[in-house]
Formats: structure tokens, C-alpha cells, sequence
């Protein structure tokens, strides 16, 4: 890997279990073993650096998001492939990139501001298209609206995915998601 990539793993973790005005490039070139100098070749400002990682991850979502419609066509499915991106953060020790922003959003630059709401409404984009499908397809009912039901999938999961962190939860053992899933959902 390159420094770089190296840099932006390893602040993208901090980032996601210290919080963005918690670590410092101090903390960051302990962990990969540079200089602080050498970090702000790369990045001048830490802003310019939290602009990069939040970048950086939205790529990489959304290449999972992708990755999820082409592999199910069933909304569900999907739904649950989507909800198994939290899991994976829950396992890896980590926050939920965007809930991690968002519990600082006071603190943040603007521009790391208007990135965390552009990735949350990237989120509710892609929930509602989901349901959409969903409701289209019979997989799914309910007497709620499509925004309010997709904005509750994704509130149960930052919720969850911040729960768990804060009482350190094994998140293997049940998948809580299926089951509040099955509240309005045709097999249900």
C-alpha cells in the first residue's frame, strides 16, 4: 500500500472509534510510523484529510451498494445485505462512518458537514429505492409512507450499530435487524 492509503485507513479508524476532533496527526503518525510533516504533505489540514476519508468511504459504499442490487433482486434481501454493511462495522470495533460524523456534526469544518448530510441522504436514496422495489414487487407493506419507513430502517440501524458499540455487544449470536424487519414484510 501506499502512504496515502496507509494514512487514510488509519485515520478512517480513528475517525471511527476517537472521533474526528479526538485524533490528532500526532496519534496518526504513531500509528503508521511517519513524521507529522510527512502527513501534511499529503494532507495540509485535517479538514482536507476528513474530506478525503469521507470520500474515500463514500466510493467504496457505494460499490457495496451496487454489489448488493446486482447480486439480489429481492428487496429484502437487499435490505439485509444493507444492514450486514452496519454488522460488519459493529465487528470490526468501528462506528458506522456516517453516525461517527454525525454525533460531532457541531465541531465538523462545513465542509465535512455538508458531506455527512449528503451521505445520509445517499443512504435514504438508496432505502427508499429498496422499499420502493419492495412495495412494487409485494414484498413488503405497510401503512407507513416511504420516507418515514426508510428513514426508520435506517434510524434502527445507526441506533443499533451505536447501542452495541457503547455496551460492547457481540453482534454474531442474533441478527435483531431480520427480526424488525419481519414487522412489515410479506413472510412476516
Amino acid at each position: 500500500m501506499s502512504t496515502r492509503t496507509d494514512l487514510l485507513a488509519s485515520a478512517e479508524s480513528l475517525l471511527r472509534t476517537k472521533g474526528y476532533a479526538a485524533f490528532s496527526y500526532a496519534d496518526l503518525a504513531h500509528i503508521i510510523g511517519i513524521s507529522k510533516a510527512s502527513i501534511h504533505h499529503h494532507f495540509p489540514t485535517k479538514e482536507k484529510l476528513g474530506v478525503a476519508i469521507v470520500e474515500n468511504y463514500i466510493f467504496r459504499f457505494c460499490k457495496r451498494l451496487e454489489q448488493i442490487d446486482q447480486e439480489s433482486e429481492s428487496a429484502v434481501q437487499r435490505l439485509i445485505a444493507f444492514s450486514a454493511l452496519f454488522r460488519e462495522s459493529r465487528d470490526a470495533s468501528l462506528l458506522p462512518l456516517c453516525g461517527a460524523l454525525a454525533a460531532e456534526i457541531a465541531v465538523l469544518p462545513d465542509s465535512l458537514r455538508k458531506l455527512t448530510k449528503g451521505f445520509f441522504e445517499l443512504h435514504l436514496r438508496w432505502v427508499e429505492d429498496t422499499v420502493k422495489l419492495g412495495q412494487e414487487e409485494g414484498e413488503i407493506k405497510t401503512s407507513q409512507g416511504l420516507k418515514p419507513l426508510s428513514r426508520t430502517i435506517l434510524n434502527f440501524l445507526e441506533g443499533e450499530a451505536f447501542v452495541s458499540w457503547a455496551i460492547q455487544e457481540d453482534s454474531s449470536s442474533e441478527n435483531s435487524f431480520e427480526c424488525f424487519l419481519s414487522g412489515f414484510t410479506k413472510h412476516s
